[in-house]
């Protein structure tokens, strides 16, 4: 690995973990936050919210972005908008303010995954691209299962503010690096789908919004139905916008390239169980099995382990034979793993009813996501890399939204064995349904050059401009 790729890989690491720890770690400090602040339930709902909601907004204005001005100088923007946004959150007065800023702190995150992915295809040959993602993959996975206990040991010791202090020295750092490394930036080509933008940012923020309020005031409110109507024809309206674009945001004729395609829908389902799963296994050990918030957190600790020791060995034997092979059969690893927690009971043994269960679903996820996103990450031509990444993240976090507004239909009342058990069966479904979709539609080959993408792709000619620094 040379020492540019080093330094990029680094960044990309480093930026994307900001972003997915602050995701995570802020949960176990709400309580806090509420009682110093005030602001009940809802509060702590929005401090939540906020974040999701541009997040999942913006998402894909950030990989266009990225691909129209260059990776590096989208990452620094991210960056130092995620800083001072974290700084302002520590700082907050008061609840309402600390909802603003947690909203631009999903702004500024929005702008870091995309690029830190694109910046990875951009640096590394197509064959070391399969490792460097799950060198990625591992430490960006550990950053959002080990939030939670990191967040906790800040509540109990400082203070909740401290969720957001710790956020400045780790982006300090990354910039320092960043600056120090010298990009082509022969892909940027300057032009920007602003209706495109616009209707992208208002159909999934519509969306989104709905899908999170809908289970706090349920799917008959009316303002649920409102912004979910508005988000919809958002998102028709963008979906005309972009067919008819010379130089679309969303290149539709990226779903024609087959690893493209499948990889996406399989990305789907797949983080669909992931997300219902881990999330109802949480909420059982600590609800009906009488688990501590801590000994909770720390129960989903070994996937982690597991995801760095060997995230990155799969991803680099993908590169070598290709990801079909681990696509289709990662998922099906990771449904045995919901499997054997079937066999949990009201009291839950954890060395033999939960133990085996999770090193088994890290072990599938070790083999699944890092080959699963090098291959749809590695199909994608290099000028659409940034667009490319944030179409994947879009899916994975509509994916997961979705999974959880439906976890009130899946359990059908207070959560006990049987609901758990019926979660349990859905995301074994899902997970199958991955592997069966990677093991037909996936194929192990090269990534297109630009006279092998389908007839209708015409990607914008770049046009001469210097390079960021």
């Amino acid at each position: 690995m040379s020492s540019l790729q080093r330094a990029v890989l680094t960044v990309a690491i480093l930026a994307s973990l900001v972003a997915f720890l602050d995701g995570s770690v802020v949960n176990v400090a709400l309580p806090a936050i509420e009682r110093e602040l005030g602001g009940g339930l809802v509060l702590q709902q929005w401090v939540v919210d906020a974040y999701l909601i541009t997040l999942g907004a913006l998402i894909l204005l950030a990989g266009s972005l990225s691909d129209a001005f260059g990776r590096k100088r989208i990452m620094m923007i991210g960056l130092f908008g995620f800083g001072l946004a974290s700084i302002a959150c520590a700082l907050a007065p008061d609840g309402v303010s600390l909802v603003v800023f947690r909203a631009v702190q999903g702004i500024a995150g929005a702008l870091l995954v995309p690029s830190s992915l694109a910046l990875i295809i951009q640096v590394f040959s197509q064959d070391d691209q399969p490792k460097a993602i799950g060198r990625w993959t591992a430490w960006t996975s550990a950053a959002m299962l080990a939030g939670p206990l990191l967040g906790g040991l800040f509540v109990d010791t400082l203070s909740w503010r401290l969720v957001f202090w710790i956020n400045p020295l780790p982006i300090a750092v990354t910039v320092l690096i960043l600056w120090r490394v010298q990009l082509d930036h022969k892909h940027a080509h300057g032009n920007v789908d602003y209706a495109g933008a616009v209707l992208g940012a208002v159909g999934l923020g519509g969306v989104v919004f709905a899908l999170i309020e809908q289970g706090q005031v349920g799917w008959s409110s009316p303002l649920v139905w409102a912004v979910g109507l508005i988000g919809c024809l958002a998102l028709a309206a963008f979906t005309v916008v972009e067919l008819r674009s010379t130089h679309p945001m969303l290149p539709f004729t990226l779903f024609r390239i087959r690893n493209f395609g499948v990889g996406n829908l399989a990305t789907l389902v797949v983080y669909g169980a992931l997300s219902l799963g881990t999330l109802m296994i949480g909420i059982y050990l600590q609800e009906v099995a009488g688990y501590p918030a801590t000994f909770a957190g720390l129960a989903l600790i070994p996937p982690t382990v597991v995801m760095l020791l060997l995230s990155g060995r799969f991803g680099a034997l993908s590169g070598k034979i290709g990801p079909r092979l681990f696509m289709g059969v990662g998922p099906v690893v990771a449904a045995g793993g919901f499997a054997l927690m079937l066999m949990m009971g009201t009291q839950v043994n954890y060395w033999v009813e939960l133990l085996p269960g999770i090193l088994v679903f890290g072990l599938g996820l070790s083999i699944t996501v890092a080959p699963l996103t090098a291959a749809i990450l590695g199909a994608v031509p290099p000028e659409h890399a940034g667009i490319g990444s944030a179409i994947n993240n879009a899916v994975a976090r509509i994916a997961g939204l979705v999974a959880v507004a439906c976890a009130g239909l899946i359990v059908a009342g207070p959560l006990g064995q049987a609901g758990l058990q019926r979660v349990l069966i859905v995301c074994i479904v899902l997970l199958v349904m991955g592997g069966v979709v990677s093991a037909i539609g996936i194929e192990n080959k090269k990534a297109p050059a630009q006279a092998d993408l389908p007839p209708a792709f015409t990607p914008p000619v770049p046009s001469q401009q210097p390079p960021a620094r």
